[in-house]
């Protein structure tokens, strides 16, 4: 995505939830800090917020100009949507958990989208992929335990988030194996649908106004 150019995620089909990686275009090494921008900003982000790169960069990669779930704010759960408290679902975790090996999760998915574009072996991509903004999905902390928790998305047909891009970027999008996350993922148990990506070019003269 090109500086200065949007880019939009959307929903064309059904309820989705993908893990979503930034990468600085000239240098993988300045990547999304998931912990900065929570810190920064909230453990859930919307409209206004901003995606925040590694040290010793720190500086912003995208801004979210538009959300159409920002309705939702947080819930009686006090779950709240587009979450940057969560991992990724990965399959050393669903090994260590479940004791299976599945690689359609949303890791191995970004490993894979990143090596091809980039000529990278499997190895040598994951190394890259990093703590994500999981774009869409509905998540908290329980009131009694403070554990973790995922619920079904509220995101419907035609939702959207959109990015303004602060830098030229390399962005890698997993449609997560969860679906709407309501009950498992790291399996083909849940139903999923496909998630579009646009990126659009502003009016020229635009951003100098």
């Amino acid at each position: 995505v090109p500086a200065g150019h949007f880019f939009r995620i959307s929903c064309p089909e059904g309820a989705q939830v993908g893990d979503l990686n930034l990468w600085n275009n000239y240098d993988l090494g300045e990547r999304f800090f998931s912990g900065k921008t929570r810190a920064l900003h909230a453990t859930h982000v919307t409209t206004g917020d901003r995606l925040w790169s590694t040290l010793p960069w720190l500086r912003p990669l995208a801004t979210i100009t538009q959300d159409t779930l920002a309705w939702y704010g947080f819930d009686a759960d006090g779950a709240g949507i587009h979450d940057v408290i969560g991992t990724r679902c990965d399959p050393y975790t669903n090994r260590l958990l479940g004791g299976g090996d599945y690689h359609h999760c949303c890791h191995s998915n970004l490993a894979r989208a990143l090596g091809t574009l980039r000529n990278l072996s499997p190895r040598e991509a994951e190394m890259h992929v990093h703590d994500v903004l999981n774009v869409f999905m509905c998540t908290g902390f329980t009131r009694d335990t403070h554990r973790y928790f995922m619920k079904a998305s509220p995101v419907r047909r035609g939702d959207y988030l959109e990015l303004f891009a602060e830098i030229d970027l390399i962005g890698a999008l997993s449609a997560c194996p969860g679906g709407d996350c309501s009950a498992t993922h790291s399996s083909d148990a849940a139903s999923c649908h496909p998630l579009l990506v646009e990126i659009f070019s502003p009016a020229e003269g635009a951003l100098s106004a």
